[in-house]
């Protein structure tokens, strides 16, 4: 069978399978895998792990087929685990097959690698590991789906979030779901189980006072609020922000949106692309301007508020015909 990795505890608490491939390219995900197969083993009596590592060398793979022909002079049951860089074996194919069939009641093969790719998931041995075990796709989280996933681990931890926070957190991770558990586990310690937790405490516990202006930015734009964008805006430009880093996140706060904001009519979507583009453009040098009026420009405009004229393009290296 082929499992997500949240649905692994279930399938655990039913059975425990002979094998079980853990590949992905979620470390966080990959870790929790092996280490909730590895302690669910353990209570069932599989005192015993040997790691191999497999290279280049056929030898490590004979030696990983002995181990399971080695009475053990300490365990009746133990754990065997396959780690491999790739999810492609080699001359070892053949020899993995035999693994993944003499893991039974008393071995537990566990294969941990990374990735698989199409032709690897074709494989021969992926297969059968599916109809001996299980395949527990440790894949990452689409950035569509990272606030829930957030909002769900929050939970889990015993934390409720305001939606306003789980866009804080996952804005501030950028996806990496290591770095927001890590921001979970931080705000539990700070706050406790049970708590209901907005932006103002998760800013807080941030301490990052320039990445909560943003968030208020992108907030007050949303609201159509050009006053106090602008206000926002100055504030970064007063402590030393950089435009770029602002121009990212009114990038990010652009994607997706149509029709009408806040109460207020949206100009083209074109046309604050191109000033977008103009912002971006002067904060490299690479047109004439300063950068912080542009974005200025930029905020008034995706509050709906028509402002001046875009320049056409004219590169610094460009020099004006007499």
């Amino acid at each position: 069978m082929k499992l997500n990795a949240d649905r692994l505890a279930g399938q655990l608490a039913e059975r425990l399978l002979p094998v079980f491939l853990v590949a992905g390219d979620e470390p966080l995900l990959a870790t929790e895998a092996l280490d909730a197969i590895r302690a669910r083993a353990r209570a069932l009596g599989f005192d015993e792990r040997e790691q191999v590592f497999i290279d280049k060398s056929a030898a490590v793979w004979e030696n990983a087929l002995a181990s399971t022909q080695t009475q053990s002079l300490f365990a009746s049951r133990r754990i065997l685990e396959i780690r491999m860089s790739g999810g492609k074996p080699g001359h070892g194919a053949a020899t993995l097959l035999k693994l993944i069939a003499a893991a039974g009641d008393d071995l537990l093969l566990l294969i941990a690698t990374g990735a698989l790719d199409r032709d690897a998931q074709g494989a021969e041995w992926v297969q059968a590991v599916q109809q001996r075990g299980a395949w527990v796709n440790a894949r990452s989280v689409d950035a569509a789906q990272f606030p829930d996933w957030i909002a769900s681990r929050a939970r889990a931890a015993g934390l409720a979030l305001s939606g306003d926070a789980i866009s804080l957190l996952a804005a501030a991770t950028e996806g990496n779901l290591l770095a927001a558990h890590q921001e979970l586990e931080k705000l539990v310690l700070r706050y406790g189980r049970g708590k209901t937790l907005g932006l103002a405490e998760l800013a807080d516990a941030f301490g990052d006072s320039a990445r909560y202006d943003v968030m208020r930015l992108t907030q007050a734009i949303a609201e159509g609020d050009a006053a106090r964008s602008l206000r926002i805006l100055a504030g970064l430009r007063a402590e030393g922000d950089e435009p770029v880093r602002v121009l990212w996140w009114l990038v990010r706060a652009l994607r997706g949106r149509q029709g009408r904001q806040g109460g207020q009519p949206m100009l083209p979507m074109a046309r604050l692309v191109a000033r977008a583009s103009r912002v971006d453009r002067v904060a490299k040098g690479q047109s004439h301007g300063d950068a912080w009026d542009e974005l200025a420009l930029l905020c008034a405009e995706m509050c709906g508020r028509r402002t001046l004229p875009l320049p056409r393009f004219a590169a610094l290296w460009e020099r004006p015909r007499a």
